[in-house]
């Protein structure tokens, strides 16, 4: 298969682009940290070496206050942290804090490996000093038994600092290499310039209903070939044109005898065309020229005209009458100011939903018992195993077993919301509660992850009717998708009153959500980023949930998002729930 110049230049330019960016980016970052990582952690073994005689001598003579004390003269020397450990894991002194206020460190990595009689390193956040920090640990020995551990640890800021540095050389140099394609590029667009520029000047020539034109090239390339296919077009559409008047009248006949009902109305929303198919859904012969209303009265066909004729766009909207559901695309025809209406039988379609509905439901109750008792024995089963391989065996089962159950609450909570008949347990609901809980339930995961989070409550917000329990697991899912999304910035969190609504906002600083995704986030099972969904467990099914709970209490969602800035969900409930948004 012949391929073709523009896809030859551009694709090679992408290509080089894609692999020298992935390769600067998959290598440089991880190598550079893990080098300084180790060099400091073998500078903090020199330095806890030299520390070890001044205090190995305060620790024999069991002077805790002594002992307090040099550490922290020697750490605000060396600007590092000193922490002098026992053998039962008990803090004796320590440089930056109160050593009787901390907890036992038998069971810190460092501190273990340290006792036994190696030296111990290990990277984590000290929920003391709320930072990433590296910790070196070597043992104390007196006679050659083990009486104490010096740790020695250092905030990791430095080589952060060091890395977002690097981080922006390397940026830097992508967009040299960026320039330089585009610069290569515009050369060989320049050379394709002049034969395409004869294409463009006989296409308008086309244009003009000048079909005698031809174009006739002296390349032997892609371009000849196109000029000789512009030239058999030409041709070809002086014989469409002639036939077009005939499919005209064939194209009647064929509206005619759709099955799918056909109505256009004009500007004034008189009955100007339609088909038998829908003379059989209103289950009358309409007279042309009469008003849509004195033919078929139905509110949601009425409510579709009245926003296709505001909005001026194409809207679809499933309507009910006759014990039938059809599925109405209105199109306005701007030329003439008309609506051309589409009634579409989705009947049958309705009755598989609900019967896959049921299944699904069925079927998540089947599976919910037997993964229950499968989680259960994986959990004895893993307080039993002490071999690593074989706990991270089970530690991978467990975790695809909570994901597969979570799928499955998931299900059933969204099968019950999509029951038509299902309504809310009204209650008077203070939206500010529910925040406060949410967000309890996500500190340990956002201190994990760095994350900051602002929490803004108007306090003149009124309590809503609703379903609480609903209600909260609708903020759960929203702060969810945020924590998941944002590796680094800050989620917030606003509340207030908005006239005869309230307002609840979820903003994130995340990866966004890029433009031609947007219109499909609320379906079930759908994800932006497959690959990142996986790996946090994710199930496809928040959003869904989300919207199902806002249509519930009659309420709306909108979505607001720039890709590399951030995601705005916007819901907003009606302080009376008989008002539907």
């Amino acid at each position: 298969m012949k391929k073709t110049l523009l896809f030859k230049v551009f694709s090679g330019y992408c290509i080089v682009t894609i692999v020298l960016s992935t390769l600067i980016l998959a290598f440089s970052f991880p190598i550079i940290r893990h080098y300084h990582i180790e060099t400091v952690a073998g500078n903090l073994k020199d330095l806890a070496t030299v520390l070890k005689p001044q205090l190995t001598s305060a620790l024999i003579e069991e002077n805790s206050q002594r002992l307090d004390s040099i550490a922290k003269s020697l750490g605000s020397e060396i600007r590092a942290r000193i922490t002098v450990i026992t053998l039962n894991g008990k803090v004796l002194a320590d440089s930056d804090e109160n050593p009787s206020v901390m907890d036992n460190h038998r069971t810190r990595t460092e501190v273990a490996q340290a006792l036994e009689g190696t030296t111990g390193s290990f990277v984590r956040f000290s929920n003391t000093m709320k930072k990433e920090m590296l910790y070196v640990a070597i043992p104390i020995e007196k006679d050659k038994k083990i009486i104490g551990v010096i740790r020695v640890s250092q905030y990791l800021e430095n080589i952060d600092n060091i890395t977002n540095k690097i981080r922006v050389k390397i940026f830097q140099i992508a967009l040299l290499i960026i320039g330089i394609s585009l610069l290569a590029a515009f050369i060989f667009s320049r050379n394709l310039s002049r034969p395409l520029r004869e294409l463009t000047n006989a296409a308008q020539r086309v244009a003009k209903n000048d079909f005698d034109v031809k174009v006739f090239l002296k390349n032997k390339d892609e371009l000849r070939d196109l000029a000789e296919s512009f030239n058999f077009m030409v041709g070809r559409i002086k014989t469409l044109f002639a036939e077009l008047y005939k499919q005209k009248e064939e194209w009647n006949s064929i509206i005619l005898s759709l099955r799918e009902g056909f109505l256009i109305l004009d500007k004034d929303e008189k009955v100007i065309f339609f088909n038998e198919s829908f003379e059989s859904i209103i289950n009358n012969t309409p007279e042309k020229g009469r008003f849509y209303w004195e033919v078929i009265r139905e509110p949601k066909l009425s409510e579709l005209i009245r926003e296709v004729r505001e909005t001026k766009r194409d809207m679809l909207k499933e309507i009910e009458f006759n014990n039938r559901t059809f599925s109405c695309s209105a199109t306005f025809l701007l030329s003439q100011k008309e609506i051309a209406i589409v009634f579409h039988d989705i009947t049958d379609i309705k009755n598989l939903e609900k019967i896959k509905t049921d299944f699904v439901q069925n079927i998540s109750h089947e599976l919910r018992t037997p993964l229950t008792s499968i989680k259960g024995f994986i959990e004895t089963l893993g307080e039993t195993v002490k071999n690593a391989e074989q706990r991270r065996y089970i530690d991978i089962v467990k975790r695809n077993t909570d994901r597969l159950i979570n799928i499955i609450s998931d299900l059933l909570l969204l099968s019950e919301l999509e029951e038509r008949n299902a309504e809310p347990e009204y209650e008077k609901v203070d939206l500010k509660i529910l925040i406060e809980n949410s967000v309890k339930i996500f500190e340990q995961q956002l201190a994990e992850k760095g994350l900051s989070l602002t929490v803004t409550i108007n306090p003149e917000t009124p309590a809503i009717q609703g379903d609480a329990f609903k209600l909260e697991q609708m903020i759960i899912n929203l702060l969810d998708n945020a924590i998941k999304y944002t590796d680094k910035g800050n989620i917030s969190i606003t509340l207030g009153p908005n006239g005869k609504t309230v307002i609840l906002t979820v903003q994130d600083t995340g990866v966004g959500i890029p433009g031609d995704h947007l219109p499909r986030i609320f379906e079930r099972f759908y994800v932006v980023d497959k690959s990142r969904s996986k790996k946090l467990g994710g199930t496809g099914l928040g959003l869904s949930i989300v919207k199902h709970i806002v249509i519930l209490h009659n309420g709306k969602i909108d979505v607001e998002s720039t890709l590399g800035v951030g995601t705005k969900c916007i819901v907003t409930f009606p302080l009376d729930p008989s008002v539907v948004l």
